[in-house]
Formats: structure tokens, C-alpha cells, sequence
């Protein structure tokens, strides 16, 4: 049996915003809002544009 790594990197946790599959925000750990082609959090400020369908890129693949 192998060990897995807890934590995940940066460009995880933004594609994970992106893709609807997270609601924390990764600056304050608040809860984020999607509308429309927006995520934002309402406590720290953070605006994130485009969703992952809508830029033409994969999202990195997971080991596994």
C-alpha cells in the first residue's frame, strides 16, 4: 500500500474552483460564488474568469 499525498498544488485547487468540483476559496477558505462565468469570494475579494469548458484547456490529469 502506497502513501498519498494530502495536500494539493495550486493549479489543482484552481481548476477544482473552476470546474464547479470545489466552493472553498484557496486565499481565505471562505465559500466562493459561481455566477456565470465568474467565481468570486464575497470576503476576500478573489475573481476568478472563464470556466474550464469555456477556455479550451484540460484540466491536469490525477495520479492514480
Amino acid at each position: 500500500m502506497t502513501i498519498q499525498p494530502l495536500h494539493r498544488t495550486l493549479e489543482q485547487e484552481l481548476f477544482a474552483l473552476l470546474r464547479g468540483a470545489s466552493l472553498e476559496c484557496p486565499v481565505c477558505g471562505e465559500f466562493v460564488l459561481h455566477e456565470a462565468a465568474l467565481v468570486r469570494c464575497p470576503e476576500c475579494g478573489l475573481v476568478l474568469h472563464g470556466r474550464v469548458d469555456q477556455l479550451g484547456i484540460a484540466a491536469p490529469a490525477r495520479a492514480g
